[in-house]
């Protein structure tokens, strides 16, 4: 097995790392406390690249694939998750687009995203369906060449700030089968009925736009459907595969960004006369916080390696790193702020950000509860 990178993959790391650091780091914790969405740090994003990093070459993006993009994220997530997730979810839910999009569809609205003129979104989620997708409430109903939505969705990622949605869909309530009937339709935000409540308060990722969207009688051309008409639940399931793999990459940057922290401050405080880095107390958290963060970065890696040459352990391996790297980014980040002590408790530090954004990487993307049922499941072959 080969785990080095290549030189242009070592290279986009390294610019990735320096952008972060220049242009991300210095206005992450003004972002963060005004829950301020970051759009000029999203346009020179947008300048390298970076919006449309898994966008094909022939739509405008740059086509790189999983790994890379996990690289990207990882890069960006070390410096501020906040931001970091600004400028990786430009474009989520472009890969289903990407995957079952016509030409036409994929020229309109992939395009605008990898140049920065726009930015998108997925909706699945609403206030009574989280994890159980098969539940989603949302209706489409065909009146002539129009669709027509109504529905709720809810904790939409570029809610108010996005210009077009990818949303989940009830289209065929008669269909046989629990997981039949749902499709994906995109829905522009100028349509007439079409609403955004900006959330606020959250624990974390404040930088980050999170929404409730209202659709209420919201009309949509007939080509508008992304795929076929009925398989919008598989098509979602091959989705996650892909932002699964791209959380656990979240959780490895977090990790990391945070573990790096408290090394640094562990070199300069001074206890007793030495720093505490001298202490085998302190020598052992920060030996576990990177064996751990390494861990998890190796089985992203993997994962994104299966998605990239469409293994058979996608699935499995897709949630086994969303899981794990996720619960590694809570856990390092929790030590961080200890090695720290009272001066992590405050936002003159970074890793009292770093705490409260690596909660969500339990939760978005199929909580860590839904992570180990798939997981489950694919060991004993049970399949949906």
């Amino acid at each position: 097995m080969d785990f080095a990178l290549t030189e242009e993959q070592r290279q986009i790391r390294d610019e990735v790392r320096r952008f972060a650091e220049n242009e991300v780091a210095p206005v992450a914790t003004e972002h963060d406390r005004r829950e301020k969405f970051p759009h000029e740090v999203v346009e020179k994003a947008a300048e390298m690249g970076l919006t449309g990093a898994n966008i094909p070459l022939e739509y405008g993006g740059v086509g790189y694939s999983t790994l890379e993009v996990a690289l990207i994220t990882e890069e960006l997530f070390a410096v501020d998750p906040g931001i970091g997730l600004s400028i990786s979810a430009t474009s989520f839910g472009s890969d289903a687009i990407v995957e079952f999009g016509t030409d036409e569809q994929k020229e309109r609205y992939l395009e605008p995203v990898a140049a920065g003129d726009a930015i998108m979104g997925a909706a699945i989620s609403e206030p009574d369906t989280g994890s159980d997708v098969s539940s989603v409430s949302t209706t489409a109903r065909k009146d002539g060449d129009e669709w027509v939505l109504d529905g709720n969705k809810m904790w939409i990622t570029n809610g108010s700030v996005g210009d077009f949605f990818v949303v989940m869909c009830e289209t065929d309530p008669d269909a046989e089968g629990r997981y039949n009937g749902f499709s994906q339709i995109v829905v522009e935000a100028d349509r007439d009925g079409f609403d955004a409540k900006k959330i606020t308060g959250k624990l974390g990722i404040r930088a980050s736009d999170t929404a409730e969207l209202i659709l209420d009688g919201v009309r949509v051309p007939e080509e508008n459907l992304v795929g076929t008409r009925g398989m919008g639940f598989l098509q979602l399931m091959q989705f996650f595969d892909d932002t699964r793999t791209a959380v656990a990459a979240q959780g490895v940057g977090i990790a990391r960004g945070a573990a790096d922290r408290a090394l640094e401050y562990a070199q300069e405080r001074e206890q007793f006369g030495q720093p505490i880095s001298e202490f085998q107390a302190i020598q052992h958290k920060l030996a576990d916080m990177y064996t751990r963060t390494e861990a998890a970065r190796q089985l992203t890696y993997k994962s994104a390696w299966s998605v990239d040459n469409e293994d058979g352990q996608i699935t499995t391996l897709a949630s086994m790193a969303k899981e794990y790297a996720s619960r590694v980014a809570v856990d390092v980040a929790d030590e961080a702020v200890q090695v720290h002590g009272g001066a992590g408790y405050v936002d003159d530090f970074d890793v009292e950000r770093f705490y409260r954004d690596a909660k969500i990487t339990q939760i978005y993307e199929g909580t860590t509860e839904i992570q180990k049922n798939i997981i489950a499941r694919e060991l004993l072959g049970k399949g949906l």
